[in-house]
């Protein structure tokens, strides 16, 4: 079959025929200038898991130039249900996402360039990162990243695209510094605990809908169509056969510490983040939450104790979470004790599981 190769007037080489691209350039709203935008933008991607694998396999296949993927975890056995890149083989291997993710992908797209950082992403690393990026995407966990991602963004002008799902919901808005509310003052202070995959479960459908429109988003950006973006926040439930659109411009606060006129970016600061810590000589990983947390321990037990891989066990001031080869020891005041590593990243992606 024929392929019928342009540049761009910068250079940027646009397919056009039959070519990989083909099908996209014909869709006449985006066309060969949005595709050349495409070809000439970098996005990061920070995290891998459900999320973070589609919006990349997506992005790859759409000719996205370069694709920055950042994560701390490995491939486990529970996550091929719906972390499409990933094989049975990166499974046995344990292998890291990012690392299995670049693998995959650079088998689908060779024409690009596909970066993989195996790193638990804090503040220090998102900087190292950004250069050159157009775009961040939020594949994470947990919204302690989020609120530093969003204050990255915020810092640096640089829009993002926060999404989430658990269970059959799903929720995204896209963040444009400048112009739309940031995550800070959608949310004011970092959510106490939650639903994670792993507490409540998830339906792969969820979580197709999140990147679909996720990566929707992107392709309205990067290929300069600024005009079609949505503009609300979207929040669905695939089984319960709900949607909403909400706009949440009103939320935008003047004195938001984060994308006020007086920012401070707080969430970039270590006394406005979750700390971990080894304790010397124990083989432990200590997590104190960035805002003090006043759990229910029986309710945190009982949450718990309904997963069937792990062993719980409490009294008035504690409770043990054993799945082994890991125990973790939550107390009231949000506070744990992860025993049987000393890996911070390990520790805090065991701890996100149950406590996002």
């Amino acid at each position: 079959m024929s392929q019928v190769h342009r540049e761009d007037k910068d250079g940027a080489a646009v397919q056009a025929g039959d070519g990989r691209y083909s099908r996209q350039v014909r869709f006449s709203p985006f066309g060969a200038e949005g595709q050349a935008g495409l070809a000439r933008s970098a996005v990061l991607i920070v995290g891998a898991g459900a999320l973070g694998t589609g919006i990349a396999e997506t992005l790859t296949r759409c000719g996205v130039g370069r694709i920055i993927i950042a994560d701390r975890d490995y491939v486990e056995w529970s996550n091929l249900q719906r972390q499409q890149l990933y094989s049975e083989e990166d499974a046995r291997l344990r292998l890291p996402k990012a690392a299995a993710a670049k693998n995959r992908l650079t088998d689908i797209n060779s024409e690009i360039v596909i970066e993989a950082h195996v790193a638990d992403v804090r503040a220090e690393e998102l900087e190292s990162l950004l250069p050159g990026v157009n775009l961040i995407l939020d594949g994470t966990d947990n919204f302690d990243t989020r609120l530093i991602i969003n204050d990255i963004a915020q810092k640096h002008r640089i829009p993002w695209i926060y999404g989430a799902c658990v269970g059959s919901y799903g929720i995204t808005y896209t963040i444009l510094p400048g112009e739309t509310p940031c995550l800070n003052c959608l949310l004011g202070t970092i959510p106490l605990g939650g639903d994670t995959c792993d507490t409540a479960g998830i339906l792969p459908q969820a979580v197709q809908l999140v990147t679909a429109n996720m990566t929707a988003e992107a392709l309205k950006l990067l290929g300069g169509r600024r005009e079609q973006l949505r503009g609300k926040l979207l929040s669905f439930d695939v089984w319960r056969n709900e949607h909403q659109e909400i706009g949440v411009m009103a939320a935008k606060k003047a004195d938001c510490p984060s994308c006020g006129s007086h920012p401070v970016y707080p969430y970039l600061s270590a006394a406005n983040t979750e700390r971990s810590d080894v304790l010397c000589g124990r083989d432990t990983v200590q997590i104190r939450p960035a805002r003090r947390q006043s759990l229910n321990l029986q309710e945190t037990a009982l949450r718990l104790s309904r997963l069937s891989a792990g062993k719980v066990e409490s009294n008035p001031y504690l409770v043990s979470f054993t799945e082994e080869p890991l125990r973790m020891v939550i107390f009231a005041d949000g506070r744990a004790l992860v025993h049987g590593t000393s890996d911070i990243a390990a520790a805090r992606s065991f701890y996100h599981r149950y406590f996002g």
